[in-house]
Parts: C-alpha cells; structure tokens; sequence
C-alpha cells in the first residue's frame, strides 16, 4: 500500500511570504485593522489560519481603551466592541480546518494557553520565612538588604475570609476594576464580567486585575486590611491623596497570569500579601539583568522601559536553560504569606492558580535616597541602578570614579546613533555570578573593558550617585516620564518632609542633593542674601518651595526666586522681560501694580574660582558678564531692556540650541505676600470665595492686557530659514485667486503687510504646528487617537487666519488691534490669597450685621456664605509674552477652575474686553473645507486651536477632566462642550 505524503501548503498559500518566519507573520498582522484581516483570511488557507489567531485578536481588542465585556472569544469580543460583527453569528461558530500547516511558533503559543502549572509548587527554600519579626529585627537583617517571606501577619485581617472570588463578586460584582494588559489604553472590566472571563479564557498571557485605585472603586475594601507594622513608616503620606503616585494594588488572576520582569517605581520598596491562591516568585538582586530581558534607558530624560517576555514564557523558555549559579532566587507564596522585595531588586511572578492579593509600594528612611536618586534627571545612574555596571559595559574604565566624569555622549557604541540605550541581558551558557554583575564582555571589546568587570557593583547610595551627571541642571533638564512622580510633586513632597520631619532632615538634604541639586542653589541663595543684607534663612528655609520651575526661597519675609528653567538663554531673557514688564506697569501707573509682588533687588549670580559672586542689575544696559557670553549682538546692545520681551520671542523662535551655561543664574527677589497660594486653599474656599476669585481674575487679566506694549524692536531681522510665516496677505490673495471656485478672491485688489510684532506671534505658533501629530502621539493617552489622526484637518491651513480683519472702502484689508501682554501661567500655584478681615470682604456691598447668622447671609440675600479668603496678588511672571489674550483663559479656565464654565463666565463679566475683533470677510483668503468664514469666526474655534497649539500637553488636561469626550466624534464635538461658552460672550467695551 503506498504510503500518503504529507504535504506542506505553506509555500503555495503564502507565495512570496513563505520566506517570512511565522513570528514576523504575526507581528506585521498586529499592525492591521479588523477589517483588513477579515479581508486578507480569505486569500488562503495559511492566512485564514494566521488571521484567526486568538492573540492576535486580543491584542486587537486591547487597542481600543475603556470598559471591557469578554464574549467568549477574542475576535467576537473585538467585533462586539467596534460594532461590526456579522449579523448571522452562527456562520463563524464552525472555523475551517486545514491540514498540510505546522508551525512550531504557533504550536509554543498554543501550548502555553493550555499548559497546566502542577509542577510548578516546588520551593527551593531561598527566602526565609520569618514569624513574629520584630520592627528591629526587620530594618537590621532584610530592609535594604534581602526580600523575606512574613508569616501570619494578615490572619485578623477580615480579608482573610471575605476575600474570596465568590464573596467579592456577591459585594462588588459591578464595580469596575483596572485591568493589566500590554497595552497604553486604559482597560476596565467590572468584576462580574473578569470572572465571567476567567472562567472561559485560554490565554497565554491572561488578563489579571491590578488596579490602583480600587480604594475609590470600592472604599470598603480599604477596611479589610491594615499596612503591617514592619511597612507603616511611609515618607508619601505627607502629600494630598491626589498628589501622591499609585501606591497600593488589588491583584486578582487565573492560573498563568502574572507580572513579567520588572523593578518597582522609582526604586520604592514594596510589600505583597497573598489572601487566596499560591504565586510562584523569582527575584534577582539590584543590578542584575534576568536572562531574556532587555533595559531601554533613553539618553536625554532617562525614561527606563523593560523588554521582557510574559512571566509563563520565561518561566516555560528560559529558566530551564539557566545553570544552577545564573538562577533566581525562588519561592512559592503561601495564603496568608507576606513577601518584602527590597529596593531595586528585580522579580518576577506567575499564579499558579487563581489568586487574589494586596500590595503596597512605600518609601521609608532606607530606600528614601534611592527613591530621589532614581528621580534626578539624567540616564546614566538609572542604567546602572537597574542593569549594574551592564549599563556602561562598551567601554573600558579603570575605576568608578572615571565613569562617574565621563560626557553625555561618551557611553555610546560605535555604530549607535539613537538616543537610546539597550542594555541587553547576560547571553544564556556565559558564566556569571549567581548574586553578582560579573558577566563576561563580548570576545571584540573584552581586553577594552575587562577592568571595568573586575569592579564588583554595589547597590549603595555612594557608588551609585557617582554615576550622576555632575553638570546637569536638575531645574532646567527634561524629566523622565516614567518618574512615579511629577517635578513639581517632587519639590513640593521634599519641602513638605523638611516642614514635617525635622529629626530626618540630615537624609531629605541628602535626598534633596541627588533630585534637586539643593547644596548649588542653597549656596546661590546665601550669596544672594549676603549681597543684599537680608536675614539668614532659618533652619525651615533651606529647602526651596515645592511651586513652580525654578528655585524659590522663602527667607524672613523675601522672596528669593533664581531663574534656572531652560537654559542659560532662556533665564537671562525670563528675568529682563520680567524686569520690563514692571518697568512699564509704573510707567503707566496700571493698577495691576498693587497686585503683583514688589521688587526688592535683582541680579545675577556667577560661580567661578570655587566661589559665588553676586552683580546686581535692573534688566538696562548689559552687564559685562553677559557682554563676555557674546548673547547680544549689533543694534540690541544700545536698547533699554535688551533682554525684554520682544528679544525673547526671537530667541524663542531660534533654531539652534540655546547657549549652556550651568555657572550663571539671574535672580530676583520681591517682598513675601502674606497667606496661602490658591492651590492650597482650594479645597477650603467656600463658593462665594471661588466666584470672588473669578471675578478678581477677570480684573486683573483686563488690567494686564490692557498695559502698552514695550517699543517693537525693528532691528530684530526675520530669517525667512527660522520663521516659516513671514509673508504677506499679498502671497494669500494670489494663491486664493487660482481657485475658479473663489469668486470672491477676485474682488480682493490688494493685501495687507502683517505687523511685524504679529508676524512673531504666528511664526512661533507655525512653529509648534509642524509635525503637530507627532507630539500629540507622543503625549498619547489619553488624548483619543481617532481625533489626533484628525487633527491636521482640523487646524486652519494658515494660522494669519486667526488675526482679526477690517475691510476698508477702498478694499484693501488691515489687522484690527494690536497683540497684548499675556501672563501664560497663571495656575494655582500663581494666585496668592489673604484671609478676609471679618466684615470687611463684601466693600460696599457688606450685608448690615443683622442678617448674619452663624457666618451666613440670610435668605433673603442667597444664602451666600461669608467669604474666608480674598485673592491679593498674581505671582511668577517669568513665562510673559506677548499675544492673543484668549491665550491667557487656557490656564485659568483648565487648571485653576478645572472646567467649570460658570466660573469662566463669572471672569468674563469683569474682564469686558472683547475677545475677537470685527474680522472681514474671510472667504477673500479662505482655501479648503476647513479654512471657512463661519468656523474661523467662532472664539471657541480659536481657543481649541490654541490648546492643540499649546507648548505644553492642555489636551491632557481637557481629556482628564471631561473624561466623555474620550469617545467624541470630532474636534469641533470637543471644541463645543469645552469652549462653547465663550461664543455667548460679548464684551461691553
């Protein structure tokens, strides 16, 4: 009988393809759309195959964010939820089947969403397991040091019975919780529905719940447990709930979900409790690269990313690869067991059975300067804290304190040119030290770097703060965006501990050295003090404030602020537009005048020789050490304020790199206001505080736009090469009179020059307009993608559409009104309050005592609450400009009222000014279907615009506080519901 050969179909249904390994197959299929792999299974039966697969359609589903209900298969789910599954269901409930195909790549996937982890259970007995560990015992054997397993500290824990699968879907089967997946979109399941999936998923890497914010979720949760005591010292509770990073997790999985590879945030410490289940762990110490993973480390702001696979894969794939000395240390978790992971040391954990779980991340005195170490600014240290001296491994050094000296650029490979860093795990088969960084270089560069692997690495405070780049300006340097908190959090936690902590404050310094530099500025700010005979600062104030960019010290009752933001360039100009800006609001005796800080003195401190000198200086004339910094050139050495405002718009609009300079700060200091910044009052002020607020703002942003514009600059010279709208209203005209479909064109017989002080203004928005798309999908979430693939069509092709017009008779066009001041900052953190003097806030309108009753108006008079706090002054004008007032709202309206329109309407009313000029008839200039009279005449068209246009991520903003609009449908839906209200407004002058 003859035998039936088996026969390969992969060749003829691939075609050309077939020379494409199966996982490269995969990966270019993730980047289609359902559609389009509805269309491409029908072209043969390996594509039908490949196109079918359940991981694929799960990374499909994922990509779309939101609330989440599993249908019983990834592709029904993913159809579901974009609406187009067919009609007739049953037609798909029967897939084809094939013979003739075998994939070795597919079968390994296969297999792991159908293994089972029996043999898993195995503990090596590496961690100890500790009963009735005293706080002492703790801080002196494991914290810092080693991870421990903690027996019995969670049995009076009523969680230890309430928190079964079955009990929590009966008290919180609706509630939606966060759901972990490899995906930037935010997924939610409610829990009725992750159990529903649990039960029917073959998943290789399954979705587990792992949701920060179940405290809000679910409050009640939060009372079935408390924070051991071995962990209770925590130095983030001394910030607002809402400032603090994420900090605590529910955990809940099925059999073979877990975390991959991973170092905690920010080098913390953390502490997980198992209350049902058993979790397998593996753990390597600080520094040391788990085999199949791999460290991005971005050179520029040391964002730190891991490449690893899933926890079963490595587990399943590479683990048995691993020699007894390159193992992890193991353990299998217990119900009722509590594992300490120390800081930096990386781990990794697979469910073995479906397991519910709560962990907190804390920082406490011993990993308090890891915790600022990883924060600071710069790639060099963070490399080495999670891949040890992996990190610097391509080139040769003869000790740690070369590397420590060693440039920006010095730590590249040759052929390298990408600004980041990958620091590959140690290749499997090479000998290395089980606990240590030893690992052999590769054969090519091993003789150049061989001393460097004879360096043993440590995880110690002193090695690792070596690796800081010493000439970095952590004010003014781009922070990394995976720091588990902000910059501004940062300053503001760090003075809060220095205010709290006083028997810590020998450490915060210490921390505060590593993130902040604080030693450089502490130092500037007693030369500046010594140079002006201002007190000394009090132990209290040796820590700058935790508000704005720069260096700020309260000191008596001054004020110091030293300009460090952006750049030597950039600080020089923020200080002599600043000191115009005063000099002009005397001038015009504008009453803004009594509501911004007064200036004491202002100069510029210099380091050289191993010391600080201090030069005063009022923004005239140029001093000699900017005269030696060769900043001003030609005509601008004989102006008033050489480094005002309209010189810093040109620098702004610079191509090149702004001058570095880490040796001279400007300074200035203004008399200390007495009370509180609006930021921390918020939560404090009664309604009728806010609406005084909204009113005094109103005021003040008149009086501000209302100031004269210092003397236009007419030597600053326009580079056609640097400002990319420097044309006239004559190019628009001809280029609109090509359309046969423009007849209004032709009635145009002339154009109109833009003022040169508006050809700057929208030079620097074309500026932030080119590559418009890019930066909004590199803020990403959650910023909807369908509105930034829009975005393009959305902007005016020409931003000179947005200046207001005038017709005149003989038909020539002008730009109505000039630009104005505008403050650009003005946030929470910038409106100083007093308290109000009792009976003294209304001013006339104070009610008479007898309608006062218990701190209220009666009700006759609205029951309005008697107001506590008065806002007095608008503080940091460091950010001014000049241009578009409405500009001004976007801060106002988003930050300090978070969107609520009735306050805007409330600033409105005071401010009177108008907001959009009598624009002619546009159809004249207008090309295209977006550039059309009706929308650009709409505020809230313009306002949106600006938002997209803005410098810095508004759009984030706009999509945390309307959270419904991350489904809108268009720009102008978003447009509408977040401006709509500036279209009713018209001003009274």
């Amino acid at each position: 009988m003859e035998t039936q050969q088996f026969r390969d179909r992969r060749p003829d249904a691939l075609g050309d393809l077939r020379v494409l390994p199966d996982e490269l197959l995969c990966a270019i299929l993730e980047l289609l759309s359902p559609p389009d792999l509805a269309r491409l299974a029908c072209v043969s039966s390996v594509m039908y195959i490949l196109c079918n697969e359940e991981p694929l359609w799960m990374n499909q589903c994922l990509k779309v964010g939101g609330l989440l209900e599993y249908k019983g298969s990834w592709k029904k789910t993913t159809l579901h939820r974009q609406s187009i599954y067919p009609k007739n269901e049953e037609a798909c409930q029967k897939p084809l089947q094939f013979d003739g195909f075998y994939s070795f790549f597919l079968y390994r996937r296969w297999y792991r969403c159908f293994t089972m982890l029996n043999a898993f259970s195995l503990d090596s007995g590496d961690l100890e397991r500790k009963k009735d560990l005293t706080l002492h015992e703790f801080h002196s054997e494991y914290d810092g040091k080693k991870p421990v397993l903690l027996t019995e500290m969670a049995e009076t824990w009523p969680a230890r019975t309430k928190w079964t699968i079955d009990q929590l879907l009966l008290n919180y089967g609706d509630v939606a919780f966060g759901i972990s997946q490899r995906s930037s979109k935010k997924i939610t399941m409610k829990f009725k529905d992750y159990v529903s999936y649990m039960k029917l998923q073959h998943d290789e890497d399954p979705l587990y719940v792992f949701d920060d914010k179940f405290g809000e979720a679910a409050p009640a949760l939060l009372e079935d447990y408390d924070v051991p005591h071995l962990f209770q010292e925590d130095f983030f509770d001394v910030l607002d709930h809402d400032q603090r990073p994420s900090f605590r997790w529910l955990i809940i999985g099925p059999e073979r979900s877990g975390a991959s590879w991973h170092v905690d945030p920010a080098l913390t410490s953390a502490w997980n409790t198992l209350l049902s289940g058993r979790k397998r762990w593996a753990l390597y110490p600080p520094g040391r690269v788990p085999a199949g993973v791999t460290v991005h480390v971005n050179d520029e702001d040391g964002d730190v990313n891991i490449e690893s696979p899933t926890s079963l894969q490595w587990w399943l794939d590479i683990y048995p690869q691993l020699a007894d000395h390159d193992k992890p240390l193991e353990c299998t978790q217990l119900p009722g067991e509590t594992i300490f992971v120390p800081s930096g040391w990386w781990h990794c954990v697979l469910n073995l059975e479906t397991t519910i779980a709560i962990t907190q991340n804390f920082v406490n005195t011993s990993n308090f300067e890891f915790v600022c170490l990883d924060i600071a600014p710069g790639h060099h240290h963070k490399g080495v804290c999670r891949a040890g001296l992996l990190a610097v491994q391509d080139k040769g050094f003869k000790d740690v304190e070369s590397i420590a000296s060693l440039e920006a650029n010095s730590l590249n490979y040759p052929d390298m040119t990408r600004k980041e860093k990958r620091l590959k795990h140690v290749e499997l088969g090479k000998e290395s030290s089980r606990y240590g960084s030893s690992w052999h270089a590769k054969d090519e560069f091993s003789e150049a770097y061989s001393n460097l692997w004879n360096q043993k690495f440590s995880y110690d405070i002193d090695f690792l703060s070596t690796f800081l780049e010493e000439e970095r300006d952590h004010y003014n340097s781009i922070w990394s965006a995976s720091n588990s908190i902000g910059q501004r959090e940062m300053r503001e936690w760090l003075h809060k501990l220095w205010i709290t902590k006083p028997a810590w404050r020998q450490l915060i310094w210490k921390g505060a050295q590593l993130a902040l530099n604080v030693d450089r500025w502490y130092a500037c700010m007693l030369e500046i003090c010594a140079c002006h005979n201002l007190p000394s600062p009090m132990d209290d104030e040796k820590l700058p404030i935790g508000t704005g960019s720069n260096p700020v010290f309260l000191v008596s009752d001054n004020v110091i602020k030293i300009y460090a933001e952006g750049g030597f360039e950039s600080v020089i100009h923020g200080l002599g537009t600043e000191l115009e800006f005063y000099n002009l609001l005397h001038k015009a005796k504008s009453p803004l005048i009594d509501h911004v800080p007064e200036i004491l003195a202002s100069g510029i401190v210099v380091y050289e020789s191993g010391r600080y000198r201090t030069f005063q200086w009022e923004g005239k004339e140029v001093p000699d050490v900017i005269v030696n910094c060769n900043l001003i050139k030609g005509d601008c050495m004989e102006d008033c304020f050489p480094f005002g405002v309209w010189s810093k718009i040109q620098f702004l609009l610079k191509k090149s790199a702004a001058a570095s300079c880490t040796r001279i700060w400007p300074y200035m200091v203004t008399k200390r206001c007495k009370g509180n910044i609006f930021a921390h009052l918020r939560d404090t002020l009664s309604d009728d505080d806010v609406l005084h607020l909204a009113s005094f703002l109103g005021d003040q942003l008149r009086n501000l736009h209302l100031l004269p514009l210092p003397h236009f600059q007419h030597s600053i010279h326009l580079d056609a090469n640097n400002l990319s709208s420097a044309r006239t209203f004559n190019s628009l005209v001809e280029s609109s009179k090509t359309s046969a479909t423009n007849p209004s064109a032709r009635a145009v017989s002339e154009g109109f020059s833009i003022p040169p002080e508006w050809e700057l203004i929208i030079a620097a928005l074309d500026v932030r307009k080119k590559n418009i798309k890019n930066r909004l999908v590199q803020w990403g979430d959650p910023i909807p993608g369908f509105l930034i693939e829009n975005v393009e069509e959305y902007l005016p092709r020409d931003l000179t559409m947005f200046l207001d017009l005038i017709k005149d008779t003989d038909g020539s066009y002008n730009v109505c009104g000039s630009p104005s001041w505008i403050h650009s900052d003005i946030m929470d953190d910038n409106i100083h309050m007093e308290p109000c003097p009792p009976m003294h806030c209304f001013g006339e309108d104070a009610p008479d005592a007898s309608v006062i009753a218990n701190g209220k108006l009666d009700s006759s008079n609205g029951e309005r609450r008697l107001r506590k706090w008065h806002p007095t002054h608008i503080l940091d004008f460091s950010d001014l400009s000049i241009g578009d007032p409405l500009y001004d709202l976007i801060p106002i309206y988003l930050d300090v009222f978070r969107g609520d329109s009735y306050l805007l309407k409330k600033l409105l009313e005071s401010y009177k000014l108008p907001l959009a000029g009598r624009t002619a008839d546009l159809d004249a200039f207008c090309c295209g279907p977006v550039d059309n009279q009706r929308k650009l005449k709409r505020i809230s068209y313009r306002a949106m615009c600006y938002c997209i246009l803005h410098e810095e991520n508004v759009l984030g903003s706009i999509f945390s506080l309307w959270k419904e609009l991350r489904t809108a449908k268009s720009w102008e839906e978003v447009e509408e519901v977040v401006w709509g209200e500036l279209n009713n407004y018209q001003s009274s002058d």
